[in-house]
């Protein structure tokens, strides 16, 4: 029970209590009034002050402030005013006054850059980094704009393989507010891609693989190697290659499901694996051609498909044959055909029924073709790679193929071809955007071989003279024993046609090179080359030319020192040759023929009186999953004289034509003599065969194994010197193994062979070893 006294007590703290309470509300709903009255006070200003620039004009900062006199203002706006004068980066402090009918507004400038500078960087130069940045000299400095420019100089160096870089900026005061802005660089080591693995792959190792991709795997030769640089731009580009290349074999369903990349623990260098599902391999099935084009005779235009069921599937053979038929409708006069391939999947048989539907496209036209970005190069350089011109059908496929034609120049950085919208419905405008880099060069190499010792050259070119497409070159070669020079036009689009002329001069001495005499060539020779079929074009060709044989051994033959006697000789030919290449261009990417054949009929003036012939086939095909590529030439010339007998500069050697022999190391002699020199022959012929292969070493090492084995023979003269001559036909064997490597200094091969067959005074050569580079 409870005393009074204590309820009397209660009751009074009760009471203190609610007091208490009633306070802190008034006081709490006091302060809120006050609060909201404070917030929402306007402003209005007479006057603008502007206090404690230096350089910048008070107009242009009212303008950033963006308060106008007499305008009525809350305390938030100008709060926005100072948010917006510090955005501006132009200040390093700013304060807004309001004071009675006038604002003042108090700022205290950023400093002006006096120089940029950049320390510590060696493997990109300071005019590369200067295009990177956007701070500059004689301009306000920002803190803002320097941390970005830290971050683009370290985006350039990851773009470089140097993902370890670390750029700081500094500033450094000087006298007028001005400070020099200094980018303190820490390179780090090239992260390079320690390894290259698949997953997912079975139809393709990964040494195959690695070759497709444009990234390689770090190697011996790492610190000269620049594509085993991890760079994530040429990961995605690599992805796109494994995806040609898989769906070039008929792997439809191909997916890059991932890439990972593992960073090592000392943070220079990656280990990359790409995740693959390959799907399978898919043939042509039925192949057919229908037409849904009115008017439209559907005979002619199959017979241009040159498909057949059991090929390996691949999206370039269906483009192929689509060109065939627009060609056929633009032979017949046919405009806005559209050729629609329609391809069915027959999983069972791993096949692709394709039926090429001829359908009549939408009524549209080239409006006109602009050009832009072309400093030096003509426009008419660029349009010719078009087929269309203005007032043409439009044809997209057409359009892409130009726009490849004008990649393919090699004359441009970059080249972009979009179409868009005309003046009317029915009207397209083609842009071309470009960007021109330099096409000139002079270069200084060096050569090898076993044979002809050190050679040195050097050579000024210009592949768009003028800015005309031409190709101009100038060549000087020195070895031991003979000396080159050359001089070569070459107009790829001569009288604005599909016609490539080539004027080619060269002056060529040999001083007892592999022989006991001497020899000098003066000449030139202009050509015209066109096509006449897909894979197919025809040279026809004039060349004049002096030639002489001095410095004959007293110890020769008979037979040289008869052709010395006769002096310089002009022989004054006219020639074709005609070539078949399906290397560029063909159907099948793992396998390609070539075959040239050509004769020069010398005679029209001149010396010489001769029909030379010359022929080549060749055959090249990958093998055992791509890893193995099999070679296989035959090669045969002839020369038959009408006025005289013919003249070793006239006649085959065999030099380079079968290997494991020295030059002029066979071929028809005069035992009769001490020197024995080769006489060269009237006829040659050759098969020549050839195996790459891996070795087993890392494919980044650039080297593989081959084996090789060449049969042939060299023979006939017009006079043999009453039999005292050896010109019989005598067959020549070969077998050898070679080890290719290339490196970044240049493609190198070892050659190791040995003679089945041979003649006792043929001279074998047993190594060689040739190297050629440019710098």
């Amino acid at each position: 029970m409870v005393s009074d006294g204590q309820g009397v007590l209660g009751a009074s703290n009760v009471l203190a209590g609610r007091a208490k309470a009633a306070l802190f509300v008034f006081f709490t709903i006091l302060f809120g009034l006050f609060f909201t009255a404070a917030t929402a006070q306007n402003y209005a200003f007479s006057r603008i002050v502007v206090e404690g620039n230096e350089h910048i004009e008070p107009a242009t900062i009212v303008k950033f402030a963006g308060i106008a006199q007499g305008e009525s203002v809350t305390a938030g706006a100008l709060n926005d005013a100072v948010q917006r004068l510090n955005a501006s980066g132009l200040f390093k402090s700013v304060d807004v006054v309001p004071s009675g009918g006038t604002l003042v507004i108090r700022v205290v400038e950023n400093p002006t850059i006096n120089t940029v500078s950049y320390e510590g960087n060696k493997r990109i130069k300071d005019e590369q980094l200067a295009g990177v940045i956007k701070s500059q000299s004689r301009r306000v400095y920002s803190t803002l704009q320097a941390e970005a420019d830290a971050a683009a100089i370290t985006e350039a160096y990851a773009l470089a393989g140097r993902l370890a870089a670390r750029v700081e900026p500094r500033i450094i005061e000087r006298d007028g507010n001005r400070v020099d802005l200094v980018f303190e660089i820490r390179e780090g080591r090239v992260t390079e891609i320690e390894r290259l693995s698949f997953t997912g792959n079975r139809a393709y190792s990964d040494r195959r693989l690695r070759q497709v991709l444009e990234t390689k795997q770090a190697g011996l030769l790492r610190n000269i190697i620049q594509r085993d640089t991890f760079i994530a731009d040429r990961v995605e580009f690599d992805k796109q290659l494994l995806t040609d290349f898989y769906r070039s074999r008929g792997f439809i369903d191909f997916q890059v499901l991932s890439v990972s990349r593992e960073f090592s623990q000392e943070r220079d260098a990656f280990f990359l694996t790409f995740a693959v599902r390959e799907g399978l391999s898919y043939k042509f099935g039925n192949v057919s051609t229908v037409s849904e084009y009115d008017g439209v005779d559907v005979e002619e235009y199959a017979k241009a498909v040159r498909l057949r069921s059991g090929l390996t599937y691949s999206p370039n053979l269906i483009d192929n044959n689509i060109d065939r038929l627009e060609a056929v409708a633009l032979k017949q006069g046919v405009n806005f055909m559209a050729v629609v391939p329609r391809i069915t999947r027959n999983e069972r048989e791993q096949t692709l029924d394709v039926v090429f539907a001829l359908t009549k496209g939408p009524r549209v036209f080239v409006e006109r073709i602009d050009i832009e970005g072309n400093a030096t190069t003509l426009d008419k350089v660029i349009r010719r790679q078009f087929k269309t011109v203005e007032g043409d059908p439009f044809n997209p496929r057409e359009i892409r193929e130009g726009a490849e034609r004008i990649r393919a120049l090699d004359f441009f950085e970059t080249a972009e071809v979009d179409a868009r919208q005309g003046t009317a419905s029915d009207q397209v405008i083609v842009d071309v955007n470009v960007e021109e880099k330099p096409t000139g060069s002079l270069t200084f190499g060096a050569s090898y071989s076993v044979s002809n010792g050190v050679g040195f050259n050097i050579g000024l070119s210009e592949a768009n003279f003028l800015g005309r497409g031409q190709f101009v070159s100038l060549n000087l070669t020195a070895g031991t024993d003979n000396k080159n020079s050359s001089i070569t036009f070459i107009e790829p689009a001569f009288l604005d046609r599909d016609l490539r002329f080539r004027f080619t001069g060269y002056y060529n001495t040999t001083e007892n090179d592999n022989s006991d005499y001497s020899t000098q060539r003066i000449g030139f020779s202009p050509s015209i080359e066109f096509p006449i079929s897909e894979f197919g074009r025809l040279e026809l060709r004039y060349s004049i030319s002096q030639d002489d044989l001095f410095d004959v051994d007293a110890n020769s033959s008979t037979l040289l020192k008869n052709e010395e006697a006769l002096g310089a000789q002009i022989t004054s030919s006219l020639g074709y040759a005609y070539t078949y290449d399906t290397r560029i261009g063909g159907l099948d990417p793992n396998r390609s023929f070539r075959l040239r054949f050509g004769q020069d009929f010398a005679g029209v003036g001149g010396d010489i009186q001769s029909v030379t012939t010359n022929a080549l086939a060749s055959y090249q095909q990958k093998a055992f999953r791509e890893e193995v590529t099999l070679r296989a030439e035959l090669e045969g010339g002839a020369v038959v004289t009408t006025n005289g007998d013919s003249r070793l500069l006239d006649r085959f050697t065999g030099n380079g034509k079968i290997r494991g022999f020295e030059p002029n190391g066979i071929g028809p002699r005069d035992l009769t003599v001490a020197n024995e020199d080769a006489l060269g022959g009237n006829f040659f012929a050759v098969a020549r065969f050839e195996a790459e292969f891996p070795l087993g070493l890392p494919e980044e090492y650039g080297i593989t194994g081959g084996l090789f084995a060449d049969v042939g023979s060299v023979w006939g003269l017009d006079d043999n010197l009453s039999g005292s001559i050896d010109d019989d036909l005598k067959l020549r064997s070969v077998i050898g193994v070679s080890i290719f490597w290339d490196t970044p200094l240049g493609p190198l091969r070892f050659n190791f062979s040995k003679a089945l067959q041979k003649e006792s005074y043929d001279k074998e050569q047993n190594f060689d070893l040739t190297v050629s580079t440019r710098f």
